[in-house]
């Protein structure tokens, strides 16, 4: 019997282990999980969709607000913990607990377009951050707003505090409205990462902004062709690689690509697509 106990104690354990290839790093500040509860402003009949629960320390603060909580979970290990811990929310249709990686989930699974308005609140494995962000903010389906823990040095350069902006701040600037709401220290994850945290909301999802799918696509084209190269002009980039020719060009100045605004990129195609 002391053989059996000490194996089941092991292998719970072993469940509890972050596992670094997964970019895992469990939060465990009380603080930080109602922060971010508290920002995704939960209704009832909400339906949220989690990026990898973990061990599901944010999943029960979800499903305190009786929504219906989505939760995509790649590590096996961790899928049995959590059958386990959830098996009553599990039963109740409350938590649809789903084995997989996040990055191949169709989201039309669980969604249907125009008839289900969903958000994404999640603790996410940092070294998919902007494939996440760009699988969702892209997603015909998308959500309604985002809630989500990423690494404080990415958090300001998507606010782009410095004043410049980047690919990644034009891509999340472009489909949502981003706010940094608070700074989070390494110290509240087990095990702590090397850098801090910081949770940023991306409210208004939408494609408002762009006139149509070509549009859309006219508009990454030369934001691309833009920051090709970063150190040169901006007129330079794009003289060549894109059909913007003369005076669409002149207002650019001897601007480079990280000093133009939104507004400013806007504007370019609109030049540039009639």
């Amino acid at each position: 019997m002391k053989a059996k106990k000490s194996l089941g104690l092991k292998i719970k354990n072993n469940f509890a282990r972050a596992k670094k290839a997964l970019g895992q790093n469990f939060l465990k500040s009380e603080l930080a999980l109602r922060k971010i509860v508290e920002t995704g402003e939960i209704k009832k009949d909400d339906v949220i969709l989690e990026i990898g629960p973990g061990k599901g320390a944010l999943t029960s603060k979800l499903l305190a607000f009786s929504c219906q909580v989505i939760a995509i979970e790649k590590d096996r290990e961790l899928i049995t913990l959590l059958k386990e811990k959830f098996k009553k929310e599990i039963e109740e249709k409350r938590l649809n607990l789903i084995h997989g990686d996040i990055l191949d989930f169709d989201i039309t699974q669980i969604v249907r377009q125009d008839l289900t308005i969903y958000k994404i609140i999640a603790n996410i494995p940092y070294n998919i951050t902007g494939a996440i962000l760009k699988k969702f903010l892209t997603e015909k389906n998308q959500p309604e707003s985002m809630v989500l823990m990423v690494q404080h040095e990415v958090a300001k350069r998507i606010m782009a505090q410095d004043k410049k902006e980047s690919m990644l701040s034009l891509s999340v600037k472009a489909y949502g409205e981003p706010k940094m709401i608070m700074k989070v220290p390494a110290r509240y994850f087990s095990p702590a990462p090397k850098v801090d945290s910081a949770i940023i909301a991306i409210r208004n999802i939408s494609r408002e902004l762009f006139i149509t799918l070509e549009f859309e696509k006219k508009f990454w084209e030369i934001v691309r062709a833009g920051f090709a190269h970063k150190r040169k002009k901006l007129s330079s980039n794009l003289k060549n690689t894109i059909s913007c020719q003369g005076e669409s060009l002149t207002f650019l100045g001897n601007k480079r690509a990280e000093n133009l605004t939104l507004e400013d990129w806007i504007l370019l195609t609109k030049e540039c697509y009639n």
